[in-house]
């Protein structure tokens, strides 16, 4: 295969100063907010993005170093394949979160519901879309019963991030 490069287009801001007690997805930020500055030279694809209330980031992990195969996730005291899980260690070093949509000037994204620490490189914002990006008759394999702990649940050190 070939080797990908991405640049970031921007950096994401949020009070998360280390990855440990960052909460684990956007439903257990709730309220915490943060900024996405964008590069100036992107400042037109900004445009039309306000009529949106949420956005999907996708960034950096970039404290995250090496990964595994096998992971014990945050929600889980069982090992798991590390693509059924949201794991920050990964080949490819991809997060991306869902977040609320305050605000924006100039280049600069006021959100809200911040699960990323401070600094982060940003790749790419797209809209969220519902109709788009809701799928029929979910399931969701070993996170069954699960998933209401991500309200509470924030990281810890075992990603050794």
């Amino acid at each position: 295969m070939n080797t990908i490069t991405y640049t970031p287009i921007g950096i994401i801001h949020s009070p998360h100063k280390t990855t440990e007690g960052v909460p684990i997805q956007p439903s257990g930020a709730k309220g915490i907010k943060g900024s996405v500055v964008v590069d100036e030279k992107y400042a037109d694809a900004l445009a039309d993005l306000e009529g949106f209330s949420h956005i999907v980031l996708l960034y950096h992990f970039h404290l995250s170093e090496g990964f595994s195969l096998k992971v014990k996730p945050f929600l889980d005291d069982s090992k798991h394949g590390l693509f059924a899980t949201r794991a920050p260690k990964r080949p490819n070093a991809i997060g991306i979160s869902v977040v609320k949509l305050i605000s924006i000037e100039g280049c600069t994204l006021q959100i809200e519901n911040v699960d990323i620490a401070d600094g982060t490189p940003l790749l790419d914002i797209k809209p969220y879309v519902p109709d788009f990006d809701s799928a029929e008759e979910i399931k969701i394999g070993w996170l069954e019963g699960k998933t209401n702990k991500s309200l509470k649940k924030k990281s810890d050190n075992r990603f050794g991030l």
